[in-house]
């Protein structure tokens, strides 16, 4: 499976819509996290690409950021995004 960051897109896009509305001080303005959700996309590819049989994920976090792609029962790719501290927490994941 080819995965590509543009590939999530739409899914990025949301994530940060909803960092941008919701998460207040955590450390990165808007356009930060959009650049490390962008880093991360691509190391959770790599991670995705490179797992070992059996496995279905493939995980890329740092302090406040973790996503996740699934492989879900069609074999594709499934995006997660969850970003926290200690009051805060949202979810964005698609299909």
């Amino acid at each position: 499976m080819d995965l590509q960051t543009d590939d999530f897109q739409h899914e990025i896009a949301a994530a940060v819509k909803s960092y941008d509305k919701f998460v207040v001080c955590m450390e990165k303005t808007p356009d930060e996290f959009l650049k490390s959700l962008q880093s991360l996309m691509a190391k959770a590819i790599t991670a995705f690409q490179n797992r070992a049989p059996g496995l279905r994920h493939g995980i890329a976090l740092d302090r406040h950021v973790t996503i996740m792609l699934s492989q879900n029962e069609d074999r594709c790719a499934e995006f997660t995004s969850t970003c926290t501290r200690p009051s805060a927490r949202s979810q964005v994941s698609a299909a």
